[in-house]
């Protein structure tokens, strides 16, 4: 039995769910990990002096418990309940193989995790995009006025700098302004391609 481990990190609103959720009905043996469903309660989230709830940081996440998932699913990832149905022209020698691909705006920023991937996948968009896509989001505690720029924005800019500056670090960055389709054929060939290296 091998695994997979694949990184779909970037920016909100840069389409990564649903990425993630496409590439998994595409693909043998796959499951997701989503770093969503790791946040702290509102009530451990840091508040600054602004009044902002910093939720764009590593602390607003119980990142070790993440961790453990993701370990416990490479140890037993038949267990998981990932759906073993092969998706169309899957060859038979993938049988044995699982992937599992975690998504999260802040993937790559966490030593434990980076040595876990297999490959690294990096969404990002310009400013005026991301902010009229996360415009039409509702999240829960609600975005308050002033907080995409004074807290997401900003957060995001010092974690995708701190990741350029890594020179050992291999990310593939895609553009997230491209369509879904094209995103995801990029994506899948590029999946398909380590598949076969673990086979050979």
């Amino acid at each position: 039995m091998k695994v997979l481990v694949i990184g779909l990190g970037g920016v909100t609103n840069g389409g990564k769910t649903t990425l993630a959720e496409k590439l998994k009905n595409m693909l043998p043996n796959c499951d997701i990990i989503s770093q969503d469903d790791f946040f702290k309660p509102e009530s451990e989230v840091e508040t600054d002096e602004r009044g902002f709830k910093l939720y764009d940081v590593l602390d607003a996440l119980y990142m070790d418990e993440m961790v453990t998932s993701i370990h416990n699913w490479m140890k037993n990832p038949a267990s998981s309940g990932v759906v073993t149905e092969e998706p169309q022209n899957t060859c038979d020698n993938l049988k044995n193989v699982y992937i599992l691909i975690v998504e999260g705006f802040l993937l790559y920023n966490y030593e434990p995790l980076n040595e876990l991937w297999n490959r690294r996948y990096f969404l990002t968009l310009p400013y005026e995009e991301c902010k009229r896509r996360r415009s039409t989001r509702v999240y829960q505690p609600a975005d308050t006025p002033g907080y995409f720029d004074g807290h997401v924005w900003p957060m995001y800019l010092k974690y995708k700098n701190e990741l350029e500056e890594n020179a050992s670090m291999q990310v593939d960055y895609l553009d997230g302004t491209k369509s879904q389709e094209e995103l995801l054929s990029y994506v899948y060939s590029d999946i398909i391609q380590e598949l076969n290296k673990l086979r050979e």
